[in-house]
């Protein structure tokens, strides 16, 4: 997908599980090219929990607080990672609905988004995603995500591309 400049966190399961397979981890189940344009940097991933930050500037509407289009790639970039994680190499994640909740306003700073698994099954997963502001610890918005997983092709499998 894109590449990643921060080590992700990954749990040695999720490593024994794709080792031998010839994919990059730290690239597929990253924040992709949209996410590196926007800062956006996956931290820790794991089917049970996806971490990540993104910064407010450079992700601002006219008003200059943070887009609330920022805050919902934020969300599906982590959901989608930790569904895809939950669904292993054999599968791809599709998101098929995002929908998000702005709380507050942000003109500056870094945020934080967490993803946790609400329903995670053998056809769909939904995360919600908590996204924090970092220097307050208050929420800024709220985001749920659904994806299929579909079977994975040799093609999507080993570069992440759907």
């Amino acid at each position: 997908m894109g590449e990643q400049t921060t080590t992700i966190s990954f749990p040695p399961e999720i490593l024994e599980q794709y080792a031998g397979l010839g994919i990059d981890l730290p690239a597929l189940f990253s924040a992709g090219h949209l996410g590196e344009r926007m800062g956006i940097r996956i931290l820790e991933a794991a089917p049970d929990k996806v971490v990540g930050t993104m910064p407010v500037e450079g992700n601002t509407q006219p008003y200059g607080l943070l887009h609330g289009g920022a805050s919902a790639v934020l969300a599906e970039t982590l959901g989608s990672i930790g569904a895809m994680l939950h669904g292993g190499p054999g599968k791809i994640a599709v998101g098929v609905d995002l929908n998000a909740t702005h709380h507050r306003g942000l003109r500056s700073g870094t945020v934080t988004g967490t993803a946790t698994p609400v329903h995670r099954g053998r056809s769909s997963a939904t995360y919600e995603v908590a996204i924090l502001d970092d220097a307050t610890g208050k929420r800024v918005c709220t985001a749920r995500l659904t994806c299929m997983l579909r079977p994975a092709t040799p093609t999507t499998s080993t570069n992440g591309a759907a």
